[in-house]
C-alpha cells in the first residue's frame, strides 16, 4: 500500500504543470457540495442489497470521511500529504466486512462515490474555460485516488474476513464447550462461570458477569476468573441510569459508553471510558437475569447478537436445572403425600397424622413454625405444633382472632392466606406473639371438614426470602388429608356415640315395654286365668256363681286386649300400619292445636321407611307444639330420584337447638339408613327441618331384616 501511495504521489507531481486554469475554483466548489454528495451517495447505495440493510446513521460518517480523503488527496496534488490515508481506507474496508458487505458490493459502492463526485465536478465546470481539459484532468486524479482507496479498502476487507472466520470458529468452539456442559447437566453456577470465561476471551475483556434479578436488585451469580472472588454475591439496586436496569425493564439487549461509577468503578479502570454491552437471560418468557461485558474500548456492533447466543445457553441450563428440581420436588411431595395418605387410610389417630404432616412440611417447605389450629367462636386454639420452634404458641394456647395474621385471614375468608412482611404488617394478639419469635413470612391453608371451616394449617419462616409462591396450593394437599383424618376421627366418634345411644334407647324401650306388659296386660291376663280357675271349680261343684266368674274373666281378658292394643299403638300407630304414611301424618296433624298443611306425594313404602319418616314428622311437630309458638306449620313428603324427602316448616320464633335430644335421635335413625338431617332455625325466622334418605337402600335393608 505504501509503495502504491508513493507511485500515485509521484505521478500527480509530474503532471502538476499541465493543470488547466480554474482548477482551484473547481475543487473549492466540489468541497462546498460535500453534503449533497454524501446524501446522493447514500441514496444510490440503497440499490446495493448489502448496503440497503445498513442504517444511514452508521454509513454517513464513513461516506463523509472517504469523500474528504479522496478530495483532500486531489487537492494536495503538488505537495506530500500531511497524513497517509491508507489506514483510513483500510479501516473503511474492515468496517464493511464486519457489517457483512461483500467485496464486490464494496467495489460497487466506491464506483458510486466516484461517479457522484465527478457528476458534481462536471456540473460546476459547465461554464468555465478549458472545460474538457479541466474535467479530463479531474477525472484522471479522481480515478487514481478512488482506485487507491478501493485497493486499500479491499486489503482491509480481506484482513477482516480472515479474522472474522477465525472469530466465528473461536465463537462456535466456545458455544460448543458451553453446550456440552449444559448437556451434561452441570450446575447453573458452573455454567455461569464457564460462560463468563468464554465471553471474556472472545471479546478480549477482563470484566464479564452474569447477574440474576431478584425483586428490585440484581445479584451477581457468576463472573470471569479475574474477578470471581470479589464480585460473586454482590447486590446492585436496579435504578437509573444503570444499563442493567434498562435491560430488566425492556427485556432487550443494550449498550452504553460511559465512565464507571459506584461500586463498579472500584474494579474497573476508574477515570477511563468503558464500553458496556448487556443481553437479557430469558427463562420461560420472563427476564431471569443479564449477561454483561465491559471493555476499555467500544465493542463491535454485533456484540449484542453474539452475546445472546451465550445467554440462550445459560437460559437452557437454568430451565433444565429448574425442571430437574421441579421433578425432584414433585416426586418428594408425592411420596410425602402417599405416606400421610397411608396413615389416613389406616385410620391413624389425629395426633399421628399431624405429626407426619408436620415432619413432611418441615422437610418440604423448610419452615420453622408448623401449627394446626382449630377455630372456636371468635378464638383459635392450637391443637398441634411441630417444626424447629414448636414452643412458639404451643399446644393448648388459645388466642383471640383478629388483626392482620394468617389465621385470622383464613377465618375471615375461608381461603388460603399469605403474609410476606410479617415483621411490619402483622397485628392482633396472634401477630404480636408470632412476630416476637422472629417470623418473617407465613402461609396458612384452611382445613375444611364436611363442608365447614374447621381450622387452619400454618407454616412460618424466619428467613429473609418469603416462602415459595406455590406454597399455598402445595400445603392445601396436606390440609385435605388432614381434613379427611379429622373427619374419620369424628365419624368414628359419632358412630360410637350413635351406636351407644341406639343401644341405650333400645334397652330403655325394652324396659318400658316389659314394665307396661307387667303392670298392665300381664296383670289382667293373670286375673283372667285365676278367675277362670275359680269358675271351673264352681262349675264342678255345681255352684251358682260360675257364670258370674266367667263374665268377670271375660272382662279381664277384654281389658288385657285393650292394654296390648294401646301398647302396640305406642310402638307403631295403627293408622300408619293400616293407612300408610299419609294417613299417619294426617293423624298427627289432626291432634295439633294449630293448622298444619299436609302435602304427601307418595304411596305405600316399606315399613322401615314409613316408620322413620313418621317419627321425623312426629318429633318435628312435637317441637312445634312445645317451643315454636307458631301460628301455622306445613309438612311436605315427596320422592325424587330414589330419595325420600321430608320437610317440616313453621313460622314460629326459631332458635331451635340442633343438639337437642330429639333431633340427635332422628339423626341416629337416619344414619342407620344412610340418610341426612338438616335444621335451619334462625332467631325470629321460624324453623325448617329437612331430611332425605335413599328409599331403594331402605327397601333392601327392610327386606333383609324382614
Amino acid at each position: 500500500m505504501a509503495v502504491y501511495a508513493c507511485g500515485v504521489g509521484a505521478g500527480l507531481e509530474a503532471e502538476a504543470t499541465f493543470l488547466a486554469p480554474g482548477w482551484d475554483a473547481l475543487l473549492e466548489g466540489v468541497r462546498r457540495e460535500g453534503e449533497w454528495v454524501v446524501e446522493r451517495i447514500l441514496e444510490r447505495l440503497h440499490s446495493v442489497a448489502s448496503y440497503a440493510e445498513l442504517d444511514d446513521t452508521i454509513m454517513r460518517p464513513r461516506v463523509r470521511l472517504n469523500f474528504e480523503a479522496v478530495v483532500g488527496g486531489i487537492e494536495r496534488r503538488r505537495r506530500p500529504l500531511p497524513s497517509d490515508p491508507t489506514d483510513r481506507f483500510i479501516e473503511s474496508g474492515s468496517e464493511r466486512a464486519r457489517q457483512g458487505v461483500p467485496a464486490s458490493d464494496m467495489a460497487a459502492g466506491w464506483r458510486i462515490g466516484q461517479d457522484t463526485i465527478y457528476l458534481v465536478a462536471a456540473r460546476l465546470a459547465e461554464e468555465g474555460l478549458h472545460r474538457d481539459r479541466l474535467l479530463r484532468e479531474f477525472l484522471e486524479l479522481l480515478m487514481s485516488w478512488t482506485d487507491f482507496g478501493l485497493i486499500a479498502a479491499a486489503e482491509g476487507h480481506r484482513r477482516t474476513e480472515i479474522s472474522e472466520v477465525r472469530r466465528l470458529a473461536d465463537e462456535q468452539a466456545a458455544l460448543r464447550r458451553v453446550a456440552m456442559l449444559v448437556a451434561r447437566g452441570v450446575s447453573p453456577t458452573e455454567i455461569f462461570s464457564a460462560v463468563s470465561d468464554e465471553v471474556a476471551r472472545l471479546f478480549n475483556s477482563e470484566h464479564t458477569a452474569v447477574a440474576r434479578f431478584e425483586g428490585s436488585e440484581a445479584v451477581v451469580v457468576g463472573t470471569c476468573v479475574g474477578i470471581r472472588g470479589p464480585w460473586v454475591g454482590w447486590r446492585v439496586e436496579l435504578e437509573d441510569p444503570l444499563l442493567i436496569t434498562t435491560v430488566y425493564r425492556t427485556g432487550r439487549p443494550g449498550r452504553r459508553w460511559a465512565y464507571p461509577f459506584g461500586p463498579i468503578a472500584k474494579y474497573l479502570a476508574a477515570g477511563e471510558m468503558i464500553g458496556t454491552v448487556a443481553a437479557p437471560i430469558m427463562v420461560e418468557g420472563k427476564v431471569w437475569g443479564v449477561m454483561i461485558v465491559w471493555t476499555p474500548k467500544e465493542l463491535p456492533p454485533d456484540t449484542e447478537h453474539r452475546l445472546e447466543n451465550f445467554t440462550e445457553l445459560v437460559a437452557t441450563a437454568i430451565a433444565n436445572a429448574e425442571a430437574r428440581a421441579e421433578v425432584e420436588r414433585l416426586a418428594e411431595e408425592q411420596a410425602a403425600l402417599r405416606r400421610v395418605a397411608t396413615l389416613v387410610a389406616r385410620e391413624a389417630s389425629q395426633a399421628e397424622v399431624f405429626a407426619a404432616v408436620g415432619d413432611e412440611c418441615a422437610r418440604l417447605f423448610a419452615a420453622e413454625h408448623i401449627r394446626m389450629v382449630r377455630f372456636d367462636g371468635d378464638s383459635m386454639f392450637v391443637v398441634a405444633s411441630a417444626g424447629l420452634r414448636p414452643k412458639v404458641l404451643p399446644v393448648g394456647t388459645r388466642q383471640v382472632l383478629g388483626g392482620i395474621n394468617t389465621a385470622s385471614m383464613v377465618f375471615r375468608t375461608g381461603q388460603p392466606a399469605r403474609l410476606d412482611d410479617y415483621q411490619t404488617a402483622a397485628s392482633g394478639s396472634i401477630g404480636e406473639a408470632v412476630r416476637s419469635a422472629g417470623m418473617r413470612s407465613a402461609v396458612a391453608a384452611p382445613i375444611i371438614v364436611e363442608g365447614r371451616l374447621w381450622g387452619a394449617m400454618q407454616l412460618g419462616s424466619t428467613r429473609d426470602a418469603p416462602l415459595p409462591p406455590n406454597t399455598e396450593s402445595r400445603l392445601g394437599q396436606f390440609t385435605d388429608l388432614m381434613a379427611t383424618a379429622i373427619a374419620n376421627v369424628q365419624a368414628r366418634s359419632d358412630l360410637a356415640t350413635s351406636r351407644a345411644r341406639i343401644v341405650l334407647a333400645g334397652d330403655e324401650e325394652r324396659r318400658r315395654v316389659v314394665r307396661d306388659l307387667h303392670d298392665g296386660a300381664q296383670q289382667q291376663l293373670v286375673h283372667t286365668v285365676v278367675t277362670l280357675k275359680h269358675a271351673q271349680r264352681a262349675h264342678q261343684q255345681g255352684g251358682q256363681d260360675a257364670a258370674a266368674l266367667v263374665d268377670e274373666a271375660l272382662e279381664h281378658a277384654r281389658m288385657a286386649t285393650d292394654e296390648l292394643r294401646e301398647l302396640a299403638h305406642g310402638i307403631l300407630p295403627s293408622t300408619l300400619s293400616l293407612g300408610g304414611l299419609e294417613a299417619g301424618i294426617r293423624s298427627l296433624a289432626s291432634r295439633m292445636s294449630i293448622p298444619v298443611e299436609v302435602d304427601v306425594r307418595v304411596g305405600r313404602l316399606p315399613a322401615m321407611v314409613e316408620s322413620t319418616a313418621y317419627f321425623i314428622v312426629a318429633e318435628a311437630l312435637t317441637n312445634v307444639a312445645k317451643h315454636a309458638h307458631a301460628p301455622h306449620a306445613a309438612v311436605t313428603v315427596r320422592r325424587d330420584d330414589g330419595l325420600l324427602h321430608i320437610e317440616v316448616r313453621d313460622d314460629g320464633v326459631g332458635g331451635a337447638r340442633v343438639d337437642g335430644h330429639g333431633l340427635v335421635g332422628l339423626r341416629d335413625r337416619l344414619g342407620a339408613l344412610d340418610g341426612t338431617l338438616r335444621v335451619e332455625s334462625p332467631a325470629g325466622g321460624g324453623t325448617h327441618i329437612s331430611a332425605s334418605m335413599p328409599a331403594a337402600l331402605a327397601e333392601s335393608a327392610a327386606a333383609a331384616t324382614g
